[in-house]
């Protein structure tokens, strides 16, 4: 069992939603059922795995529940390229969460490795 608020990629995809939820703020009100809602979702799920996942007795289980935290990282990305197509976000405000996303995806993949 690990305590995941010791993990650095739980604290920095913690972070990371608060900058979501900051970005979907200023998204058009009649999204507020669709992409905010989406990607608010699927960064929340990403801290959320990776604490459900530090629960599991084994690493086994831990690792499977970062495969689903990275896969909450892929929509977020598509859900991002998405609204900056829709022109919901700005090329400045989605190459640093697109960097981000790609410094934590690598993380978890990295921790997966050494679980296994």
């Amino acid at each position: 069992m690990h305590r995941f608020k010791q993990l650095e990629i739980w604290k920095q995809s913690r972070q990371f939603c608060t900058q979501i939820y900051l970005v979907t703020y200023h998204f058009p009100s009649e999204e507020r059922f669709g992409l905010t809602t989406q990607l608010r979702r699927s960064s929340v799920s990403i801290p959320s795995n990776i604490a459900e996942g530090s629960s599991r007795k084994s690493n086994k289980d831990f690792a499977r529940f970062l495969e689903i935290a990275i896969g909450s990282a892929y929509e977020i990305e598509t859900q991002l390229l998405i609204s900056n197509d829709l022109g919901f976000i700005t090329e400045e405000n989605l190459n640093p969460l697109l960097s981000k996303i790609d410094i934590m995806t690598k993380m978890m993949y990295n921790f997966q490795v050494t679980l296994k």
